[in-house]
């Protein structure tokens, strides 16, 4: 015999602890649970339980809730099963509802509020797969009308706990008789009936505020899914409940209400639709005039509108990874910053040929690292030699010269005016005595021969007419 895989071992065991729930869970009432993965149906089911289970589950789950019967003093256990998201595992139905157990189930469809795009679709699409599994337990035709005829009496003797009379509001009394006339159902209610009881749960419900915020959602909105949740309900003769296992909102009416409909005890919540988180409207309460106030306040979207014209998915962000930098070698850097200085021209020297009226070009290079500075108050960096056609700036050049005439004379500190003809004669002592080096001498005496240069260009071009020439 050949050794079984881990694989086989796995799946022999989990056939095996199913075969112990369903041999447990015989001529018990059980309550089916079906919704898209993320739903919250596995942590609705625990919150009911008193346990906090986190762990998800895969193909069927089992669970049960705890019934206690005050008026016989008697406690019992209802089983609930909880059908994974996935299409895939919709077979795994046979185990959990039989032909022998539908007429004492429950069935539970979950929606995310959270997600109410998808709501719709996941009613449609979870119904579908009931209804097809209804359909092949080949339940006798008479068997199945007495399930049916059970289900629209149930809908149309439904009372409001606060009037506390026997008698339902859809009842109409004739003249001169005792006997009580049941209303018909409405054209759209009922007209899919499974023979056994259904509930629609809305979980996630906290999330109302996030949809205002970050989506834009108004009031608007959540009455348009209200609309569709409720015809949907109307259509299966079902419940609708709006819960929060976050906040804890509704928790006790839902179990209330899922022991009430399986083991008929009593229940005495009237329907709530004033708080749009917490709605709560039992079966046999709703009917197309109720539905139609909603209706009343639409101002953008008509009633008849598809679902998912109105509440559209919003666009996936896509996250946008920056791509990685990675730095190069620094012998590769310095290379190329080498090869790159090589290409451009180089600056010309002092002394090279100008154009007239233009001085010479200086390449835009900066200075880079080990290269001297020149400070920008040596006269040599800042003194130029004036342009001999420009005959308009010629006293501004002479102002300036005399301006560095008075600079040297300061540092050198030989007495004397700024400008005066002396000037140069007393730094050339001053430098001769203080040992200063020669070429300071130079920078004055071209400043001098600038000055002289200038003054006799000035009167020259400034000399006014005189009488004669007038």
């Amino acid at each position: 015999s050949s050794p079984i895989s881990m694989e086989n071992k796995m799946l022999i065991i989990n056939v095996f602890l199913l075969n112990i729930c369903i041999a447990f869970s015989k001529n018990n009432k059980c309550a089916l649970s079906a919704g898209e993965d993320g739903s919250g149906k596995t942590t609705l089911m625990s919150k009911l339980q008193g346990a906090d289970h986190n762990k998800k589950g895969r193909g069927l789950e089992y669970l049960y809730l705890s019934v206690h019967d005050e008026d016989r003093d008697d406690l019992t256990r209802c089983n609930v099963w909880i059908l994974d998201g996935d299409l895939y595992h919709k077979s795994l139905l046979k185990f959990a509802v039989t032909a022998q157990s539908l007429p004492d189930c429950l069935a539970v469809f979950v929606v995310d509020m959270s997600r109410p795009w998808t709501i719709m679709e996941s009613l449609q699409k979870w119904a579908s797969v009931l209804r097809d599994h209804v359909d092949k337990l080949k339940i006798p035709p008479e068997d199945m009308r007495e399930m049916e005829q059970r289900m629209v009496k149930a809908f149309q003797e439904y009372i409001e706990p606060e009037d506390g009379t026997p008698s339902s509001p859809r009842r109409a009394t004739t003249s001169g008789e005792d006997e009580a006339v049941v209303l018909p159902l409405g054209e759209n209610t009922l007209t899919h009936n499974f023979g056994i009881p259904v509930l629609i749960v809305c979980t996630k419900c906290d999330a109302v505020s996030v949809l205002e915020k970050e989506h834009d959602f108004r009031d608007e909105h959540f009455d348009f899914i209200q609309s569709h949740i409720r015809r949907f309900s109307l259509q299966y003769g079902a419940g609708l409940i709006y819960t929060s296992v976050k906040e804890e909102k509704n928790l006790d009416l839902l179990y209330k209400y899922i022991v009430h409909k399986l083991y008929d005890f009593q229940f005495v919540t009237p329907a709530l639709v004033v708080e749009k988180d917490a709605v709560f409207i039992p079966s046999g309460w709703d009917n197309e005039k109720k539905i139609g106030i909603l209706h009343e306040n639409f101002t953008t979207v008509r009633p008849e509108d598809p679902f998912e014209d109105f509440i559209t998915k919003p666009p996936v962000r896509k996250l946008v990874h920056d791509k990685e930098i990675c730095a190069e070698e620094e012998q590769v850097f310095l290379m190329k910053q080498q090869s790159l200085l090589a290409k451009q021209p180089a600056t010309p020297t002092r002394g090279a040929t100008e154009s007239p009226g233009r001085p010479a070009s200086v390449s835009p290079r900066p200075v880079g690292r080990g290269q001297p500075t020149v400070s920008s108050s040596s006269p040599l960096s800042t003194v130029k030699k004036p342009d001999p056609n420009m005959k308009a700036g010629a006293a501004n050049e002479g102002v300036l010269a005399n301006f560095f005439n008075s600079l040297l004379s300061k540092k050198t500190g030989s007495p004397g005016s700024p400008g005066s003809g002396a000037v140069g004669a007393g730094v050339q002592g001053s430098a001769k005595k203080t040992g200063q080096k020669p070429g300071l001498t130079d920078v004055q005496a071209e400043l001098d021969r600038m000055t002289r240069k200038q003054d006799s260009m000035v009167p020259a071009n400034n000399i006014p007419p005189t009488e004669n020439e007038a």
